[in-house]
């Protein structure tokens, strides 16, 4: 799954397309890399980022998605918390919601998934990414996580939505400790037991730089020890910014690990 952030103000990589031609060449260029998830998202969720409004997030992240969907082979994603971004994403040609609340933020997104049949990506988060980071803690931090998790699945299920078409993200260094990041890539395994695809978003993220002292933009070879780590423990898709590197990373983890089943 290629990141493209249509944002002025993601970690990693916001700003860096200033148009939409920029961004969806960027899309085709990923594609190309071997990416075969693409996720469009026009907010940033770092730790201390305010919400943005629908209309402005629909600019962003609308012409995009519309503009890869017109020759790309690749499933279209799009990352957001919004029932209305979600619904015109759809129509506009995204297969999966990328929902960083599972569910929660907007009462509204489950109805639009459910009605449009498509993918939802099911992310543990403690707080918002306002207040997340502020103080996270846990007692038994995967217990918490599994049945926290397991509350969103069946409440994704209650709502109509096919069991099928939903996956999980444990979602690293969203209300996590260093500790707690580094604990996921140890036992990220345990999540089979939600008998749901994993998907797994280390890149560039802080922890790396906390390890590593790398900024964003150098954190590519910590970045590969993360993804590594993550497909050995039974990832199924990898979230990442630098798509050919990590593509390699993948394939190799992937033949070490051998074929294996949830």
């Amino acid at each position: 799954m290629g990141i493209l952030n249509v944002t002025p103000d993601s970690f990693s990589d916001g700003g860096a397309y200033r148009t939409v031609e920029e961004a969806v060449a960027r899309g085709f260029g990923m594609e190309a890399e071997g990416a075969a998830i693409l996720d469009v998202g026009g907010e940033s969720t770092r730790p201390g980022s305010m919400p943005v409004p629908v209309d402005e997030e629909m600019r962003r992240v609308i012409p995009v998605i519309r503009g890869l969907a017109a020759k790309t082979k690749a499933v279209i994603s799009v990352d957001t918390t919004k029932a209305a971004v979600a619904g015109a994403a759809v129509a506009a040609g995204a297969r999966i919601v990328n929902d960083t609340s599972a569910l929660a933020d907007d009462p509204e997104m489950a109805g639009v998934v459910r009605d449009s049949g498509c993918a939802v990506v099911l992310m543990h988060r403690r707080g918002s990414p306002v207040t997340m980071q502020e103080a996270p803690y846990y007692d038994a931090m995967f217990d918490e996580l599994l049945a926290e998790l397991t509350g969103r699945i069946d409440a994704a299920e209650g709502s109509g939505i096919d069991p099928e078409r939903i996956l999980v993200d444990p979602g690293i260094g969203f209300g996590k400790r260093l500790c707690d990041n580094l604990a996921l890539h140890r036992h990220l395994d345990r999540l089979r037991i939600l008998r749901r695809p994993i998907v797994f978003g280390p890149s560039r993220k802080s922890f790396i730089g906390t390890l590593t002292g790398a900024p964003p933009a150098d954190r590519a070879f910590g970045t590969a020890a993360a993804v590594a780590a993550a497909v050995l423990r039974g990832a199924h898709v990898v979230r990442v910014h630098d798509v050919k590197e990590m593509r390699e990373v993948v394939e190799v983890a992937y033949a070490i690990r051998g074929e294996a089943s949830w």
